[in-house]
């Protein structure tokens, strides 16, 4: 076979890099690239959405402050510090946890499912399974996450003596009902869980009808102690909408305790609802002016239209200052029909100044368009981080040392280790656990954080049969991708392939889009690139670094968002290996 190639051993410079605070392991590599393998010598990504490009003053953040999918936020202040988790659903490593000390720079220092065994992540939907709604606390030296596992174990938490981990195994509590939990450590030594969980019996009055609960746990073992008491039935008659009530949390101030939850489900009527008592198990009188955060109700067509916002989490900074953390969606089209939106930067996080007033928080007055800019909080202002999480960057990842940062993405839980890195070099081993099986394919990859961004890799790749490919892969889950990279044809011949899958009825491994014989270079490698401008996607290579041809220009990138593909992710895009994929010919 002509295309075969016989790599020949490569001298690489050894570049130094920061140690990182939480990463994950790989095999040792090797300075002699195995031909077996695909070969990534580098990932560019590149940002340019127009609402980051208005300068910032000197006293103003910008939002959303984590771009891309970073769902559910849920923050603890530990004295001058903040750390921050989101959802992951069926993505490994799970749970990110953000460290900041200023609320404005924010650096990933780890994963709170950051080893296989702790979740069983295998055979599960990416987009609405797995870990979502996490809820981070602190006492006593100890941090706490509790999260719902769905479909893939249910309720536990997870503890560490530092945010950075190692995060201990599970603590299941399977007398848990319902989904959403968040601690609540009472001032007189009591622990509370507050969830979401559907009415008793048979009074479930229609389909999105929940309601919120509390029930009092060992702050330990997180058994049952008390009777799980129902706190705000959903399905009661409110000028606000209660459908999907979930996401609850507590907090107490001066003696008084406040129930906030979302409501409205996750899209278009997202709002954030709160209540209060004087007892943690109520009666919980509601705020007359509910909901204190939503966007629903505003002009359609209104510029930079941000929308679902909701599943807040409030906390006081150092100052005595109020603030709420929470999602929300920046969208490019509003058709009908399609709630929330088109995009496919995910639900990502954003952050609010909380006012008070009459003894009620509010978050955004009514009526108030969600500001891309406000003004900082007055805080020490901390250094610029080495890794930006919002606005507009180019970032080149360089693979310069033998463990992946805490960012990178796999699709489920990894249980074999079928990457190296190091020495300027990924290696993928080209797998037959492939995308569009549910299974756990070789993929590494980062969270598309604009509307407008550009990606690309350089891969050295000599494929072995007609069953293996490698190269860029954008994701929604595996119903709905795009594929982008080497492979050969029924000649024997190495081809550039676009393969697109755009649901469920399509072929399990997509259905080719373009293939194009490639006079590759003496090391079998290519410099591959995407291009995503909202609903327009455009496929390009280049043979010597300087000079891209287009292959594919307008694919359909609304196969990206939830509007199209469901659930509750974003787009996550990286490199990729695969064997046993989809033939030319085959009726796949």
């Amino acid at each position: 076979m002509n295309n075969k190639i016989i790599f020949t051993l490569i001298s690489i410079l050894l570049l130094s890099a920061c140690a990182p605070s939480k990463r994950y392991s790989s095999k040792e590599t090797s300075q002699t690239l195995d031909a077996s393998k695909a070969h990534f010598s580098w990932f560019d990504y590149a940002g340019n959405d127009d609402i980051f490009n208005k300068p910032l003053a000197a006293d103003e953040f910008q939002n959303p402050i984590l771009a891309g999918v970073h769902p559910d936020p849920s923050i603890v202040r530990v004295g001058k510090d903040y750390y921050l988790i989101n959802s992951t659903f069926g993505f490994f490593p799970g749970i990110p946890i953000y460290h900041s000390t200023d609320l404005v720079n924010w650096t990933q220092i780890g994963n709170a499912i950051h080893r296989p065994e702790q979740m069983p992540f295998d055979d599960i939907y990416l987009t609405n399974n797995g870990v979502y709604a996490p809820a981070i606390e602190y006492r006593d030296g100890i941090f706490y996450i509790i999260n719902t596992c769905v479909n893939c174990g249910g309720n536990f938490v997870v503890t560490a003596t530092g945010p950075a981990g190692p995060w201990s195994d599970p603590i299941w509590m399977p007398h848990l009902i319902g989904i959403d939990p968040s601690i609540f450590f009472d001032d007189d030594g009591k622990t509370y869980v507050v969830h979401h969980r559907d009415p008793e019996g048979d009074k479930k009055r229609y389909p999105a009808h929940t309601a919120l609960w509390v029930i009092e746990v060992d702050p330990v073992t997180f058994e049952q102690l008390s009777d799980d008491v129902m706190l705000v039935d959903a399905g009661d008659e409110a000028p606000w909408n209660t459908d999907y009530h979930e996401g609850p949390h507590i907090y107490k101030v001066d003696g008084t305790y406040y129930l906030s939850a979302p409501g409205g489900g996750t899209g278009y009527y997202h709002q954030q609802l709160i209540y209060r008592s004087d007892d943690i198990f109520g009666k919980y009188e509601p705020n007359p002016n509910n909901p204190i955060l939503t966007q629903f109700g505003l002009p359609d067509d209104r510029e930079n239209p941000v929308t679902a916002t909701g599943h807040a989490d409030m906390f006081e900074d150092t100052n005595g200052d109020w603030w709420a953390v929470f999602l929300a969606t920046r969208i490019y089209d509003l058709p009908d029909n399609q709630d929330p939106g088109y995009f496919h930067t995910g639900r990502e996080t954003f952050m609010l100044p909380v006012t008070w007033q009459d003894g009620w928080p509010t978050i955004l007055e009514k009526g108030e368009v969600l500001p891309y800019t406000v003004k900082k909080p007055n805080l020490p202002p901390a250094q610029p981080v080495s890794r930006a999480t919002t606005g507009n960057f180019t970032v080149r990842e360089q693979f310069t040392e033998k463990t992946l940062a805490p960012h990178w993405l796999f699709v489920r839980t990894p249980h074999s280790t079928w990457w190296q890195t190091g020495n300027n070099v990924l290696s993928m081993e080209p797998r037959n656990e492939r995308l569009g099986e549910r299974k756990q394919p070789s993929f590494i990859g980062r969270r598309l954080a604009h509307m407008k961004a550009s990606f690309s890799t350089k891969v050295t790749f000599s494929p072995q049969s007609i069953t293996e490919e490698a190269g860029l892969l954008a994701l929604q889950n595996d119903e709905h991708y795009y594929t982008f990279g080497l492979g050969l044809n029924k000649s024997d011949e190495t081809v550039l392939r676009i393969r697109q899958r755009a649901g469920k009825d399509s072929p399990t491994h997509g259905t080719v889009l373009a293939e194009k014989i490639i006079n590759a270079n003496s090391d079998n490698s290519i410099e591959l690139r995407m291009d995503i401008d909202k609903s327009q996607l455009d496929f390009s290579y280049s043979l010597d670094g300087k000079n891209y041809q287009l292959l594919v220009d307008n694919a359909d990138a609304k196969i990206l968002t939830s509007a199209v593909a469901g659930g509750f992710v974003g787009a996550v895009v990286g490199m990729y290996a695969e064997g046993g994929m989809y033939a030319e010919g085959s009726k796949e």
